[in-house]
Parts: C-alpha cells; sequence; structure tokens
C-alpha cells in the first residue's frame, strides 16, 4: 500500500477538526463536508512550503469558506419551507461514533443561540471560546483587528451564556424522561404528558418541506397537549414506533418511525426536570447520515 504524501497526513490529522468547526458555523453536516473538502483542494493547490502553521491556515480557510457559504444559506432559509432545526448530531451505544465531532460542549439548544449571532459573530466565539485559538489568529483568519474580535466574541458569548442549560440532567435521568415522553405523547395519555411538560414547552419541527411537519413553532403545555392527543386520534391505527434511544448533541432523545415509515428523531431540552423544548427532525436530507450510521433501511422519505 502506497503511503499518503506529508500533505495529505497533515491535513488528515486536521480533518475531523475542520469538520467540526464548519458544522458548528453552518448547521448542516453535508455542507461542512462540501466545505472541508474544498479546502482539501486549496491546500492541495497551496504553497505550502510557505505555511507555518497548517493548523491555522486551514482553519482560516475554512473559517472564511464557511462565512462565504453563510450568505448564501441565510437566504436560502428565507425560502426553507417551515422551521428550520440543525442536523441532529447524534450518539447512541449501539452506534460507532466518531468522538472527534463531539469533543466541544456545544448543545443543540446552544446551537439555535448561535443561530441568532450574525456571522462574524459567530467565528469569532468558536474560533476562540470553543476550538481555543488565540485572539490574533482569530483576528487575522476574520481580518478585523484584535478590538472588533474581542467584542464579536464578548457579544456572542451574551447570547450563548443565556441559552446555555443551568442545570444539565443526568444521563440516566434524560433518557428516563426521554422514553417516558415517547409512552406518553404516542398513547395519548395527556395526564402523563402533562406530568412531564413545562407550562411554557415549544415544539419545532422540521420537514423542510420533503414531509410533513408543523411549518410554525407550538408554543404552551395546552397547546402540545391537545396536539399529540389529536395525533393520537387521527393515527391510532398506524402508530409510532421507537427505534432506539439517542442523545442529539447532548440532548436526550430518540429515533422513531411516525406513521409507519418516516423516519425522525426527537430532542428534548430539559429543565429542573420538565421538557422546555421538543425538536423534531423530519427532514429526510437531514436524517441520511443517522439512518446510514444506524442500518435503518428504507426510504424516509414518504409524506402522509
Amino acid at each position: 500500500m502506497t503511503r499518503p504524501d506529508a500533505a495529505t497526513d497533515v491535513f488528515q490529522a486536521q480533518r475531523p477538526r475542520l469538520l467540526r468547526l464548519a458544522y458548528r458555523m453552518l448547521g448542516s453536516l453535508a455542507e461542512a463536508e462540501d466545505i472541508v473538502q474544498e479546502s482539501w483542494l486549496r491546500w492541495q493547490r497551496a504553497d505550502r512550503g510557505a505555511v507555518a502553521a497548517p493548523a491555522a491556515y486551514l482553519s482560516r480557510t475554512v473559517t472564511r469558506l464557511c462565512l462565504d457559504a453563510m450568505k448564501s444559506a441565510r437566504a436560502r432559509r428565507e425560502t426553507y419551507v417551515g422551521a428550520w432545526l440543525p442536523d441532529p448530531l447524534a450518539d447512541a451505544a449501539a452506534v460507532p461514533e466518531d468522538e472527534t465531532m463531539r469533543l466541544d460542549e456545544l448543545t443543540y439548544t446552544l446551537m439555535l443561540a448561535l443561530e441568532r449571532l450574525s456571522p462574524l459573530e459567530r467565528a469569532a466565539f468558536l474560533l476562540h471560546d470553543v476550538f481555543g485559538l488565540p485572539s490574533g489568529e482569530v483576528a487575522e483568519t476574520l481580518e478585523r483587528d484584535a478590538a472588533a474580535v474581542r467584542q464579536l466574541a464578548a457579544r456572542a458569548r451574551k447570547h450563548v451564556r443565556a441559552a446555555r442549560p443551568r442545570y444539565p440532567v443526568a444521563r440516566e435521568e434524560g433518557e428516563r424522561i426521554a422514553r417516558a415522553f415517547f409512552a406518553a405523547s404516542t398513547s395519548g395519555d395527556t395526564a402523563a404528558l402533562s406530568g412531564l411538560l413545562a407550562e411554557d414547552v415549544v415544539l419545532i419541527s422540521d420537514g423542510g418541506g420533503k414531509v410533513i411537519a408543523f411549518r410554525n413553532p407550538i408554543l404552551g403545555m395546552q397547546r402540545v397537549l391537545r396536539l399529540f392527543a389529536g395525533l393520537y386520534r387521527k393515527h391510532a391505527q398506524l402508530p409510532t414506533t421507537f427505534v432506539r434511544p439517542l442523545w442529539i448533541d447532548g440532548l436526550p432523545g430518540f429515533l422513531s418511525r411516525a406513521r409507519g415509515d418516516v423516519l425522525q428523531t426527537t430532542a428534548l431540552e430539559i429543565v429542573e426536570g420538565r421538557i422546555a423544548a421538543i425538536y423534531v427532525t423530519r427532514n429526510p436530507d437531514k436524517l441520511t447520515h443517522i439512518a446510514d450510521a444506524m442500518g435503518e433501511a428504507g426510504s424516509p422519505t414518504r409524506s402522509h
């Protein structure tokens, strides 16, 4: 077997970190992989003898590609059908996991908080606070002076701090609540479900126009209870099936098949023992990596 050349070795060593950075910037695994592939092509064309710090060079390349991509991504989201959620980054005991994608503490909730930042704020926060790059290097990457970068990161940090869970749920407790939620929400047991939900719970469902999903967030316990009660009455003969528990970017949840064949993930944000937010991803384009990793046969694209 031919040994990869030194340039390939350098890039492959950085690739997991670059993929994490691009995913955190864009919220899309497919787009992140495209960005990393483009950075590889640029690395091949670069005058590598003039690159003193390959890791910094590659981080700059990926960040700038992401900033360019975010302009078109935001335009696409303006025409996106229904609510948009980041791709679910999931792990499960039965699924081999690339741990390099889970080396930071950003949860699904914090990914949504990052969506409210400007692209430069998001980049400054990720590069400095999450990936540990020195301020000077971040300033060079963003082509801003150090003072401006510090302000960008400070504003971002304030938003993220407000969204960060004060009391992260323990794994065992999270899995217990997730299983209880599945059982109550799919059986029409509104009494049990009301005991799990916070009064101001919100449900967000992302179908991307590919499968049926709720186009707007469902706000408040009573509305969420009526929603699940109605779904049970309508589809009792074709129930949702539980596939396996998952942790989705730090939040407890599960993989299921709704009405027999539509694959979906559900992530639960839990605050003081109650479910404060329910994030349901049904867009099949966002679930391909999970279906492949978990051997879930069949197309998740059919709509009812």
